[in-house]
Formats: C-alpha cells, structure tokens, sequence
C-alpha cells in the first residue's frame, strides 16, 4: 500500500509532534550514516531537540567539532555557494512546479488541438473558433506536414542506397586488367650529330671487308659520319682525307 502524503506544516499536536521528532531523527542519522559509508564522503549531524539539554550527534562531538571548524575555516562565497535554508528549499520547489505546470499546459493545449484537428477532417466547421485555437492548429499542421516531409526523405535515401551498393559490388568484381609490360617503358633516347660523329671515330675497324668481282677479299674505307650542318664536325675542324 503506498504510504500517505505527508503535508509539510508545523505539527499543532504536542505528542504526535515529539514522536515524529524522534521517529524522524532517527532516520535522518541513518540516512547520514549510509551517505557516508557508501559515497566516502565526510559528514557529520547535530539535533537540538527542545526538552533535551544535550544535542544529538553523529558521528561524535570530536568529528562534528573537526569538520565545523573545516567548514568555517573557508571563504564565505565558497560557504554559501551550496548552502540551502527552509526558504532557498521551498523557493526551488515552486521553481519546479511551475515548470510541471507549463509542460501540463503544454500537453493539453496539443491534445485540444489535435482533436480539433480530427473533428475538422471530420466535417466540422471551424467557423467559431478562436484565434488561439487557429494558430496553434496552423502551427500542428506545419509541423505533421514537416514529418511527413523528412519520412519521404529518409525513404527515398534508404531506396537509393541498394542501388548503389550494387554499383560499387560490381566495380569491385570486375578484376584489373595487367599491363603487358611490367614496370616503366623503357625511353630510347636519339642521339645528338656530335654523339653520332663520335662514336664513329671510336669505331676501332674503318675498314669493311668487301669481295671484287673476281672474288677477291678488299679493304674499302668507311666514309665517317659528316654533319655539314653543324659547324664543329666541318671538314675544317676534324679533316679525315
């Protein structure tokens, strides 16, 4: 059975007030017991209780008196930068109630909406609503009309992707075709009339052996190679009669 809410007011009872006090103490030293076991985290609890002279202290006066004094000790911006009273703690609350309550307001105000919607594709006559109801309608309509939208968009690249995917598929089947010859075409370079004219003079045989017609072997003189065009292999410069 879920327990009752308790409302959060001063307790008029004189009895039913000192037996929550107690009940309750209690189960605020447990509650800082296991914090500080379970998190590792130092923390102590004083209680003043009106008809008992001593306080209640957790874990002992010595370390409650150690960690007051490590409390104090720091600046008074850091102090107050967590701390939280009765009022700080009710101002919050409010906070996060009225946020609940705008986002309940926000929820209802769309179903109304859509229900006027369907009412509307139903045959209705949206001649009496008001202006409010019109544009958040217009504003329901913008925003489905969006979704269905980017649905078409997103169906469309999911078709689009098979395809493709099989394009790609058959590149990668067809194998590369290897080249005939294997490494760099070798380059033939054509030589220069002066690397030409050279290689002739250090030709070591300038005679080619050649039959008469009687058949006889003779000695004829190979012509060397003459470039007339370039001056330095003129006659003049290298004369070989």
């Amino acid at each position: 059975m879920a327990r009752k809410k308790v409302n959060l007011a001063w307790i008029a009872n004189n009895s039913t007030r000192r037996a929550t006090l107690k009940k309750r103490s209690k189960g605020l030293v447990k509650k800082v017991s296991e914090l500080s076991t379970l998190c590792d985290v130092k923390a102590c609890l004083v209680v003043y209780e009106p008809q008992e002279s001593l306080p209640v202290v957790w874990p002992s006066v010595h370390e409650a008196a150690r960690l007051v004094a490590r409390f104090r000790s720091m600046p008074e911006m850091e102090q107050s930068k967590k701390m939280m009273n009765q009022e700080g703690f009710l101002q919050q609350r409010v906070v996060k109630l009225q946020d609940q309550l705008r986002k309940n307001q926000r929820e209802n105000r769309e179903i109304q909406t859509t229900l006027l919607m369907y009412e509307g594709l139903a045959g209705r006559s949206l001649h009496n609503v008001g202006m409010e109801e019109v544009a958040s309608l217009a504003w329901m309509l913008e925003m489905r009309m969006k979704m269905v939208q980017q649905r078409i968009e997103m169906l469309t690249a999911q078709m689009a992707e098979p395809s493709s995917h099989s394009t790609e598929a058959s590149r990668k089947a067809v194998p590369p075709v290897a080249p005939l010859v294997q490494g760099p075409m070798p380059v033939i370079k054509e030589k220069t009339a002066m690397e030409a004219a050279m290689e002739a003079l250090q030709t070591p045989n300038w005679f080619g052996d050649v039959m008469d017609p009687n058949g006889n072997m003779m000695h004829e003189m190979v012509q060397p190679y003459v470039d007339n065009t370039n001056p330095w292999l003129h006659p003049y410069y290298f004369p070989f009669n």
